[in-house]
């Protein structure tokens, strides 16, 4: 087992081919881009045309605090305290996800990883599972459009669904077309916060970005076109 997936805590053991011990292999891509870069519509879309299990770490840590699960209960307790939860525990409960897939699985990681360690540690379970990093897809879109964007976002309490008041606007105002639920603005995604917010990705994802260009894996898209056409990229390589 490799030192990086040996601190991650990954669980799987492989052959020398790349093909766990089961006969499973695992594929996956990640959709990196910045805050308002339209990563959450892109893998709606995605999911709907392709067999791909969505996997966004902030989903996967309320999962696992809501269910109890060894990983989750320490990543509730750094949350609890207002710290970031380490990228160890944040694998481990990633790499839970990974084992209990199954044969010929494949993962849509939204947002994850953040930083270049993060990329490793991932890179080192995907590996230990007999699995790939595919394609990393980078939604790149003007620091104006991304603000726009983010101001107009509005999410919903019940299902979590997004919406936008100019560009998926819901068909009655403050209210989820799916459920019904109230739609509402992320504190985060109010001006006053989004400079900083673009600030701290820019300067967390730069070396991450040259990593993938490196190992050239890294696929660049226009995120200011319309999401259709970016989705439409996206199934094209991975055709």
């Amino acid at each position: 087992m490799t030192d990086s997936c040996e601190k991650a805590g990954c669980a799987a053991v492989v052959a020398a081919d790349g093909w766990s011990a089961g006969g499973r292999i695992v594929e996956a891509i990640v959709l990196l881009g910045a805050p308002g870069a339209g990563k959450g519509t892109t893998a709606e879309g995605i999911v709907a045309a392709a067999r791909y299990a969505h996997l966004a770490t902030g989903d996967m840590l309320r999962e696992a605090v809501k269910n109890g699960t060894e990983f989750g209960k320490v990543a509730d307790g750094f949350m609890k305290r207002g710290e970031l939860v380490p990228d160890e525990i944040i694998v481990k409960i990633v790499d839970a996800r990974l084992v209990g897939g199954g044969k010929d699985a494949r993962y849509m990681f939204d947002g994850f990883p953040r930083t270049l360690e993060q990329s490793r540690l991932l890179e080192a379970c995907l590996k230990q599972q007999g699995g790939s990093l595919k394609h990393v897809f980078f939604l790149e879109a003007p620091r104006d459009l991304l603000i726009s964007r983010l101001t107009g976002r509005r999410i919903c309490r019940s299902c979590g669904r997004n919406f936008h008041v100019v560009n998926i606007p819901p068909k009655k105002a403050g209210v989820c077309d799916l459920c019904g639920g109230e739609l509402y603005q992320r504190s985060d995604d109010q001006e006053s916060t989004i400079l900083n917010r673009l600030e701290v990705f820019r300067k967390q994802t730069e070396s991450l970005v040259a990593h993938y260009e490196r190992a050239g894996v890294l696929v660049k898209i226009d995120a200011a076109q319309h999401r259709d056409v970016i989705i439409a990229k996206v199934l094209e390589l991975l055709k």
